[in-house]
């Protein structure tokens, strides 16, 4: 009997998890259907999934912190996100997990060979992208983290459970845009939502002196205002967010069903130069 697993959210339609899905479980040689599914009340939709025999769950806006409620379990990284992206269904229990800040920081080390041990990182944006992306993070050691955003008690709140995780050495510090004036760093994330409006965060090209990679957590946007920002400032290596979701899914598709498949295929496939 085929397996079924499925992504939630609304809209919906623009989802690639479908695809993305159904060229790892060819490549994998697995049995399964990856649809869609249009959501309007998160629990009797989700209910009715597992009553047809769904066996999990990718979960997208608006649903994430809906999913955090309706699981009966939750992962560290599920917890400190305090929003899901991914859940798994045995029996009457439901397993949380947040792969976003695991296929982020995969991408960027392994596939775009950027190392962030030791560097000096900026990410900009406090919300549920960054909450899922603190734990990641502080696991490679960064000399400096610091998390910017317009309302500085979003962003100190956030500098605080970092710097409160145990057996963590790394510096975390927050910041308003006004405050990273003549500060530079070697990565720059953009974890707001001003891409998806076309706009640029409220930051200076100083940031990029010494920046090695510029990335753009939102995908299929081309060149965004934050991205030709950065190019315009000299910054050499340029990357949305495809390779982050891809990444994801991987790690998803990898706690489904016990093998990890290659993504290679996939972010060629799914990706939209950036012009």
């Amino acid at each position: 009997m085929t397996d079924q697993y499925a992504v939630i959210g609304n809209p919906i339609t623009q989802s690639k998890s479908p695809l993305i899905h159904s060229m790892f479980a060819q490549a994998c040689r697995q049995d399964l259907e990856y649809t869609r599914i249009e959501g309007h009340d998160f629990a009797v939709d989700v209910d009715a999934f597992r009553a047809r025999g769904g066996r999990g769950l990718h979960i997208t806006a608006p649903f994430k912190l809906a999913a955090f409620a309706y699981a009966t379990e939750h992962s560290e990284r599920a917890k400190l996100a305090g929003a899901v992206n991914a859940m798994r269904f045995d029996g009457e229990h439901v397993v949380a997990e947040n792969f976003d800040g695991v296929g982020l920081v995969r991408d960027v080390v392994h596939n775009l060979s950027c190392p962030l041990k030791g560097k000096r990182v900026l990410v900009m944006g406090a919300g549920g992208a960054a909450r899922g992306a603190l734990l990641p993070f502080l696991a490679e050691s960064p000399a400096l983290l610091v998390i910017a955003n317009r309302h500085l008690d979003k962003a100190q709140e956030l500098a605080h459970i970092a710097n409160s995780q145990p057996g963590s050495s790394v510096l975390v510090k927050s910041a308003t845009y006004a405050e990273l004036e003549g500060q530079a760093f070697d990565i720059v994330f953009n974890a707001t939502s001003a891409s998806l409006k076309a706009e640029l965060p409220p930051v200076s090209a100083g940031v990029f002196a010494h920046c090695a990679l510029a990335y753009e957590l939102a995908y299929g946007k081309g060149l965004t205002p934050f991205l030709r920002l950065a190019n315009n400032a000299g910054v050499k290596k340029l990357a949305d967010g495809v390779g982050m979701l891809a990444e994801q899914a991987a790690e998803a598709f990898d706690w489904w069903r016990g093998m990890r498949p290659d993504t290679a295929a996939v972010i060629a496939k799914i990706t939209v130069p950036l012009v």
